[in-house]
């Protein structure tokens, strides 16, 4: 009966995730940057190319195609659909809670161990990240697993552990290349306090086995190349490291962090803050403060600073969480003013902003019906929980009163659609114009001239996603057969100056593209 009722709860604890983690309904993807990724995923099927990341038929050299082989290779095996498409990013986000978990456990015992887990599903940067193609949430999820295996090195010894930090390295170097030098230098510190790490025969091996695919990929690509692949990944990341669009002033974090790490923000400070005042073990600090708070640094000093680059410690932010809710809802001090603030005040705040949504901006905002309910009922929900919370020592209680909330929000706004079909109008557009006779069978191919500016690129890209027989992009419109159907962005007194097109399609949701056939 006890083995029962061990495995039920199990199973109830994984159940928990599934509406946070899985969507059945229609997908569509954004422009930037999933959609390029699984367009030149595409093209690996469609071409054969499993080498070189193209953009039509030219190269691109300023990163690696870890990304596009995966999901390649998941469209290969489950079929071609979006489901395969978000199957790598799914897998790294069921993962990364698994770690969370096992992290939980290793710093606090197996108590309240799915409290850090369901936190980090319910932050606003983890949760929007875990539904988008892209290398964000794989990269992250592979940091997280070399902070556990550091961690299980210092109290276990074992060699698989060495092995494992070593293998991480290289695997996430083929996500994200240079970026990988972040972690590691923020987890100097531990280490140091490891030195014999470095001069174990398993972390070499490990490191060996971990870049084996960045090294197949860098030998084959090079046949193709005047210089080693590495030179144009070090010019991306000279870029990246000068000034250009995404360069942002150094307290860009101070503000961007606690927003995009919502609605647990103040917990997760008061769990540094608490943490760094304690006299705690001194590898718990090195994990919990100086890991987070270093790697902050690190990237406030790089010139180019976006949203997603401290997903990386999204986990240990979590764990910090659980620390700043246990801590505050422990204290004499502080505790009845933060159950004011989260059972009267921030109840109140989402109360209004429900109504002012649904005053100025339900009629604004192009939204089904389904999505204003699901938004409406979220938000509702979250304000009806948090007002629940009370004056108890039940810690048990109190986490489950908070966690709810958030909960019920993420869950609705997932099965939404609104993280999941984020285009869903050009979707939709798409869908109408591939079920006509005139265009089933036909090859469609692309005007490839005036893609430069960015609105041009980012519809081209979906349209192209959403194009059942994509042809080859083109240079020269006057050089199509006669009959042949091509995207343009000429406008539509360039193509009427001469009689040889034709417009077939003109929508507004695809402007500024238009569907021409040659006439002659």
């Amino acid at each position: 009966m006890i083995d029962r009722n061990k495995f039920f709860k199990k199973v109830l604890k994984i159940c928990l995730f599934i509406p946070l983690i899985f969507y059945y309904g229609k997908k569509s993807y954004i422009a930037f940057d999933e959609g390029f990724y699984a367009l030149q995923a595409r093209w690996i099927l469609e071409k054969g190319n499993w080498t070189i990341p193209l953009w039509w038929d030219e190269y691109v050299l300023d990163r690696t195609n870890g990304l596009q082989v995966l999901i390649a290779k998941s469209q290969e095996i489950f079929g071609k659909n979006l489901f395969a498409a978000y199957l790598p990013t799914t897998i790294a986000a069921i993962l990364m809670l698994i770690i969370t978990y096992k992290l939980h456990e290793e710093f606090f015992g197996k108590n309240h161990a799915i409290v850090s887990p369901l936190i980090l599903s319910t932050t606003y940067l983890w949760f929007d990240y875990s539904h988008l193609a892209t290398q964000d949430l794989i990269y992250s999820s592979l940091v997280t697993i070399g902070v556990f295996s550091l961690v299980k090195i210092k109290k276990h010894k074992s060699n698989f552990y060495i092995l494992l930090f070593g293998t991480w390295i290289g695997l996430a170097f083929m996500m994200k290349t240079f970026l990988v030098a972040v972690p590691l230098a923020a987890l100097t510190p531990y280490i140091l306090s490891k030195r014999k790490l470095l001069f174990n025969t398993f972390f070499w091996l490990g490191l060996l086995i971990g870049f084996i695919p960045y090294l197949i990929w860098t030998y084959s690509i090079n046949t193709y190349l005047d210089q080693n692949i590495i030179f144009y990944l070090f010019g991306k990341f000279n870029f990246l490291s000068n000034k250009n669009d995404s360069t942002n002033p150094f307290y860009y974090y101070l503000w961007n962090i606690p927003i995009t790490f919502l609605p647990w923000s103040i917990f997760s400070i008061i769990g540094l803050s608490s943490n760094t005042l304690e006299n705690k073990n001194g590898n718990e600090k090195l994990i919990l403060i100086y890991f987070p708070l270093i790697l902050i640094l690190i990237l406030s000093i790089f010139s180019t600073k976006t949203p997603y680059y401290p997903l990386q410690i999204s986990s240990i932010l979590s764990l910090n969480s659980y620390i700043g809710i246990k801590y505050l809802f422990s204290s004499k001090r502080y505790k009845s003013i933060v159950i004011f603030i989260t059972s009267r005040l921030i109840p109140l705040f989402i109360s209004a902003l429900v109504v002012t949504y649904i005053i100025f901006f339900k009629s604004v905002l192009n939204l089904t019906i389904k999505e204003n309910i699901f938004i409406i009922l979220g938000l509702i929900s979250f304000s009806i929980a948090w007002s629940y919370i009370k004056d108890t020592s039940n810690l048990k209680k109190i986490f489950t009163t908070l966690i709810i909330g958030p909960y019920l929000l993420t869950a609705l706004l997932l099965q939404s659609g609104l993280f999941t079909d984020r285009s869903r109008e050009l979707r939709e557009t798409m869908e109408y114009l591939s079920s006509l006779d005139i265009l089933k069978n036909q090859v469609i191919k692309v005007d490839k001239r005036n893609i430069g500016n960015e609105i041009a690129q980012s519809k081209i890209i979906r349209i192209s996603l959403l194009t059942p027989n994509l042809g080859d992009g083109i240079e020269n419109l006057e050089k199509m057969n006669p009959s042949d159907l091509a995207w343009s962005n000429l406008s539509s007194k360039e193509l009427s100056e001469t009689d040889s097109f034709q417009i077939i399609y003109d929508y507004e949701i695809l402007s500024p593209w238009k569907l021409i056939r040659k006439n002659r």
